[in-house]
C-alpha cells in the first residue's frame, strides 16, 4: 500500500507438541531453512531462527499485508508436512497449538537476536516453560496457566 511505512519486530516461540525433543541436530538447519522460506516467501524478513530439541524462536521483521495468526498457521502446518513427509521425526511430527509472540524495537533487535543464537547457552541454566513463563512475564502479557505449552504426562 503506497505511503505505508512500518518497522514491526516480533519474536515467535513455538513447541513441539507434548515438548518432546524431536527436533535432531542433523536436520535442524535443512528445517530453519525450510521455515524461513515459508516466511520470506509471505513478504516478511527473517533475522534470527534458532531453537532446541522441543521449540524454536523466531525473530521476523514483519510487514503488515497479513495477520500473525495466519503465518503461523502456515508456517506450522507446512513444516509439520515437510517433516513427515521427510519422516525426519520418530513417528507423527506436529507442534503443539498456540505459539507466543513478543514485540520489540529497533534498538532491541541486536539483544534479541544474540539470545537466539544462544539458546543452548541459556537452557544449560533452564527449561524451555521457564524461558517461557520469563517471556510472558518480561512482556506483561497475562495468561491462563492451563493454556501453558504442557509436556507429555
Amino acid at each position: 500500500m503506497a505511503n505505508t511505512y512500518t518497522q514491526i519486530h516480533i519474536q515467535v516461540v513455538f513447541a513441539v507438541q507434548n515438548l518432546i525433543s524431536l527436533i535432531q541436530a542433523h536436520w535442524k538447519e535443512e528445517l530453519y531453512k525450510y521455515i524461513s522460506g515459508i516466511i520470506q516467501n509471505h513478504e516478511h524478513k527473517v533475522l534470527q531462527i534458532n531453537g532446541m530439541p522441543d521449540h524454536i524462536h523466531i525473530l521476523i521483521g514483519f510487514r503488515p499485508n497479513q495477520a500473525l495468526s495466519i503465518l503461523m498457521k502456515m508456517v506450522k502446518e507446512d513444516s509439520s508436512k515437510w517433516i513427515n513427509t521427510r519422516r525426519l521425526a520418530k513417528g507423527k511430527f506436529s507442534w503443539q497449538s498456540g505459539y507466543g509472540a513478543f514485540s520489540y524495537s529497533k534498538d532491541q533487535i541486536p539483544r534479541v537476536t544474540k539470545y537466539i543464537q544462544n539458546q543452548e547457552k541459556h537452557h544449560s541454566k533452564k527449561s524451555f516453560i521457564e524461558e517461557y513463563l520469563e517471556l510472558l512475564k518480561i512482556h506483561e502479557v497475562e495468561y491462563d496457566q492451563r493454556y501453558i505449552f504442557k509436556p507429555l504426562e
